[in-house]
């Protein structure tokens, strides 16, 4: 293992795996301690125990009671490296794509090694682990857009155009927000670099110092929290098969025309129902739903910061 750059918890979990792939250590065979590793392999406690979760993650161990940590049962698995040239780049792109189509929950290493054609363990060089490999995802997205602004334009006009592209990156990728919870935001260059810019359109307004900040924050989750409806209906459709405007209807448009429903929910009745306001329905738009919000957001912070100013004269 001499002169090799990975990690050395990445080669002792790949010499483990080879282990396991030439059936060294049999299904439901015990694997070494993280003890035996770290005399073994002349490693830090920490560091053993590092590379058997990687072997962990991967579904490739398990840990079983008064047993310890056994290979996994499991079907031969194919571990034909590819020929061509893995980059981070290249991992980064895949694990993306699976995100767009699949879903958040459906990327792994494991997937995304699969559309790589190499071992899991390959990708261990460019990312650590899950969490970093998603973090890695999302910032390479953000990283797409320049946010590019005109700085002399009005501050209004400056924050419209970078709410409607992260809208763009959001609706394109609505796992997006998900990587973004907002009491808890990773540190994501790409993304401080749109925040950054849009308290420089707030700059302008004369708010208080936190009242600024919260408002970006506050622009952010009106398109992080919409975009991720898309999401949810991806997932809702792909499982019942039923489209959201069905779904709707079918539970809604049966009570429309009930006395009771007209009773107890009159201002709604007064909308949908035979012969009402909204006797058609009601087609949900998210791009329209955004525009609307994003603006009566900004009509908000405008009115604001006027009354800020007028107080504070």
């Amino acid at each position: 293992m001499a002169g090799s750059t990975e990690p050395t918890y990445v080669r002792i979990a790949a010499e483990l795996t080879r282990r396991i792939d030439t059936a060294e250590i049999a299904p439901g065979g015990k694997m070494p301690s993280t003890r035996q590793l770290a005399q073994e392999f002349g490693v830090a406690l920490a560091t053993a125990t590092k590379a058997l979760d990687v072997l962990r993650a991967e579904g490739l161990v398990i840990t079983r009671p008064r047993s310890g940590t056994v290979v996994a049962p499991r079907e031969h698995i194919s571990r034909n490296p590819d020929t061509g040239a893995l980059t981070r780049h290249r991992v980064l792109a895949e694990a993306v794509a699976i995100a767009d189509t699949e879903g958040l929950d459906a990327v792994s290493m494991r997937a995304v090694a699969g559309r790589c054609g190499v071992a899991p363990m390959s990708l261990y060089r460019f990312v650590e682990g899950k969490d970093a490999l998603v973090a890695a995802m999302a910032d390479s997205v953000y990283a797409s857009s320049r946010f590019a602004l005109d700085s002399d334009a009005p501050w209004r006009e400056r924050a419209e155009s970078l709410g409607r592209e992260l809208w763009r990156l959001h609706r394109d990728h609505p796992w997006l927000g998900r990587t973004q919870p907002l009491t808890r935001p990773m540190m994501l260059p790409h993304l401080l670099r749109f925040g950054d810019r849009l308290l420089g359109a707030l700059e302008g307004l004369g708010l208080p110092p936190k009242t600024q900040f919260d408002v970006h924050v506050l622009l952010f989750n009106h398109v992080a929290a919409l975009a991720a409806n898309i999401e949810r209906e991806d997932e809702a459709m792909s499982l019942t098969g039923v489209s959201a405007e069905e779904w709707t209807d079918r539970q809604y448009v049966p009570h429309f025309g009930n006395d009771s429903f007209r009773s107890a929910f009159p201002h709604m009745a007064r909308l949908f129902g035979p012969s009402a306001l909204l006797a058609d329905g009601y087609d949900m738009d998210i791009d329209e739903l955004f525009e609307l919000g994003f603006g009566l957001l900004l009509d908000g912070i405008e009115a604001y910061a006027r009354r800020h100013a007028t107080m504070g004269a």
